[in-house]
């Protein structure tokens, strides 16, 4: 192991943050929370690793519970308010064997910062939902506690906004609509129709 487990690297502001699917993230200086943080699961194996979305989730979405009641995970992990994107997840797995071992777990959260207008249709912070400024330390701090607690797959599919909501699928050029009924143990959305989508190769909304 190069670093001891939950060694955590911050950052003031990035212009290039690294997304799913090549997305990016912009974060103005000093008004986000931006921080990636080491785990060595080996105790996960390769076919559950999605557990680990749900506990990092979580533990985001409860600290924002405290700022806003319409906090809702999107599949597979990011988080949002109503309709609009408040933090960003991304997890890189390394595996040996059957199980995990290691992941890099980056996160990113609107915290202080007013949006441009070319993204208030699609993002928010915490600023744009209640008008103050969240402190960038107190919050780490709190979000830091929630990540060390356990939570379980229920209550990961309670705070998912599209349980039993028709959504609209993208695979490449192809856009179609279905029912989401259930989130399996591998991280994959079940429809009502049996089909089994990936968040590797599909976008929702």
């Amino acid at each position: 192991k190069a670093v001891a487990e939950l060694t955590t690297v911050s950052a003031e502001f990035q212009t290039a943050g690294k997304g799913q699917r090549g997305n990016s993230w912009e974060a103005e200086k000093e008004k986000n929370l931006l921080f990636s943080f080491v785990l060595y699961p080996t105790f996960l194996e390769a076919r559950c690793q999605f557990i680990l979305s749900q506990i990092i989730s979580l533990s985001i979405k409860e600290e924002l519970d405290r700022w806003s009641d319409e906090i809702t995970i999107k599949w597979p992990n990011d988080i949002f308010v109503g309709d609009k994107k408040i933090c960003g997840i991304l997890i890189e797995n390394v595996f040996e064997g059957d199980t995990v071992a290691r992941s890099i777990v980056g996160i990113g959260v609107n915290l202080s910062n007013p949006l441009p207008a070319e993204l208030k249709n699609t993002a928010t912070s915490v600023y744009e939902i209640t008008g103050r400024k969240a402190d960038i330390d107190t919050f780490t701090a709190t979000l830091a506690y929630n990540l060390y607690q356990k939570y379980t797959i229920d209550e990961y599919r309670q705070s998912l906004g599209i349980l039993g909501k028709k959504i609209k699928i993208i695979r490449g050029d192809e856009t179609y609509e279905g029912v989401a009924k259930d989130v399996l143990p591998n991280g994959n959305l079940l429809l009502e129709s049996g089909e089994i989508l990936s968040a590797a190769e599909i976008t929702v909304r």
